[in-house]
């Protein structure tokens, strides 16, 4: 029997089949093949046709099954991951409203800072665990004021992969998980916040049926199966965010445990049982794949907007076909770059600084002196930076990193990018091949199986490769340093 799982993307839908009994992947694709349009109607806005995401899946799906060679009817169960935060919008009929409001999308900015105040922030810290931020809740509330025509034909609201589960099931319904993300979940009374709906002026009914995960979250219906060629009545037993669930792909499941993810944003992911942080307005906070009332397990993110965007921005305006050439070039540079600096937070509202919007900065540049291959190693060593920066307000919250896993992208391919970040942090760095759909496929079969537990046996055949420290730091401290001091001074002009 096999499984298969969905990663919904804010670049593309992945696709990936695997075999219950081992874990392992026999097929995995992605659409399209080329990066999905983000439409920014106005500065800062960024929105996506959730109908794309269900065209694109469904062309996916036959791909995967094509690609598997297996009869689609032994695929038994559904998991589904996705871009974290957005907001859908949909009518008493089921159809969309607008275009989703997605992630990077910064025109609530204002919206959960005023919140953040009204409510209270100690309010915010023990009952949502974040300030509202810039999250759903906040752009539901930018909805209501802006297109209040629209706001009234609202019968449900939902999140990408809650839209993705009622396209595949008919149910509209959603997640413990997903309210804390969008921050409509209150950590005290475990329940949706009253509080919240209160201060924005949302009635309850908007929201769908709540489900635990791991269970039984509705069967294809009929017209799914005949769009996607799956079988009719199979489960979606298994839903989550891109992050937790990336988290979950690694096995970071336990305190201590560290995910990281250098993707088109950068993020650091740690999982802790402690509900209490002096970050809040800084580090997110949501329950975790395997949170129950009973064991809170949360999962601590940080998020860098302009991360893998940057270096494939820098690919495109150097006119380069591959990262490969690149990163070859900038092995040729030596560390610090020669003075040039790349501040990468050029892809809106940065959370880590209390949703500013900090900007892309090249410093330093000499035109006597940096060529390519400097722009290239500036670029990787900036988002190693930042990534550092995030990883010293984690350790200033209190968390006591014990394993740090990350994916074997991009950027983690890369050796300059993967060794400061180790040297700097002083962790090894452990790399696995597993993807976002091929970590939810196998966590959806944890509910067909009967047990909710991570196998070991998938660590060991996705394993690659460790990156360990540096024992002879100072050059990789200086450039930190140094970049520190001009994102600083960047700050202070904001």
């Amino acid at each position: 029997m096999y499984s298969i799982g969905y990663d919904i993307g804010s670049s593309s839908v992945k696709v990936a089949i695997v075999k219950i009994a081992t874990g392992e992947c026999i097929a995995l694709t992605h659409e399209p093949q080329e990066e999905m349009e983000i439409q920014a109607i106005q500065p800062n806005w960024a929105e996506q046709d959730p109908e794309l995401w269900w065209t694109y899946l469904c062309h996916a799906t036959h791909s995967a099954i094509k690609e598997a060679k297996i009869d689609s009817s032994l695929i038994s169960s559904i998991g589904i991951a996705y871009q974290m935060h957005g907001l859908v919008l949909l009518d008493s009929e089921g159809k969309l409203l607008r275009n989703a409001i997605i992630w990077c999308d910064s025109r609530a900015t204002d919206i959960g800072k005023a919140a953040y105040s009204q409510l209270g922030k100690a309010f915010c810290d023990t009952h949502f665990l974040n300030s509202p931020g810039n999250f759903t809740a906040s752009k539901l509330k930018w909805v209501k004021e802006n297109e209040k025509d629209l706001y009234n034909k609202i019968d449900r609201i939902m999140l990408p992969g809650d839209y993705i589960a009622y396209k595949l099931t008919g149910r509209k319904a959603t997640t413990i998980y997903g309210l804390s993300e969008g921050i409509f979940w209150d950590f005290k009374s475990h329940t949706l916040s009253k509080e919240i709906l209160h201060h924005f002026g949302f009635d309850s009914d908007l929201f769908p049926e709540i489900h635990h995960n791991f269970t039984s979250q509705g069967s294809v219906t009929e017209q799914a199966a005949k769009e996607t060629g799956l079988p009719k009545g199979i489960p979606v037993t298994y839903r989550a965010g891109d992050q937790p669930n990336n988290a979950l792909s690694l096995n970071i499941l336990k305190e201590g445990e560290v995910a990281m993810t250098g993707g088109t944003s950068g993020v650091i992911y740690a999982v802790t049982n402690q509900s209490t942080s002096i970050k809040t307005s800084k580090i997110n906070h949501f329950a975790h794949v395997n949170y129950t009332i009973d064991e809170p397990v949360l999962g601590k993110l940080l998020c860098i907007n302009g991360a893998g965007i940057q270096y494939n921005w820098i690919r495109k305006v150097t006119n380069q076909k591959d990262y490969a050439h690149m990163n070859a070039l900038a092995d040729q540079v030596p560390i610090g770059s020669d003075g040039l600096t790349f501040i990468p937070f050029g892809n809106g509202a940065e959370r880590i600084f209390d949703n500013k919007i900090v900007g892309a900065h090249i410093n330093q540049m000499n035109f006597n002196l940096h060529g390519q291959g400097h722009l290239y190693r500036a670029a990787l060593e900036g988002i190693a930076f930042a990534f550092m920066y995030a990883m010293e307000l984690l350790i200033e919250d209190g968390m006591e990193v014990q394993v740090i896993r990350a994916g074997n992208d991009n950027l983690f391919r890369s050796d300059i990018f993967s060794t400061t970040l180790s040297t700097l942090i002083s962790r090894e760095i452990e790399i696995y091949d597993v993807t976002g759909a091929i970590g939810a496929a196998r966590a959806s079969s944890l509910y067909i199986e009967g047990e909710i537990e991570f196998s070991s046996k998938w660590m060991e055949q996705d394993y690659v490769k460790s990156f360990k420290p540096k024992k002879d730091n100072r050059d990789y401290w200086k450039a930190y340093r140094k970049w520190k001091l001009e994102l600083e001074n960047v700050l202070s002009k904001l």
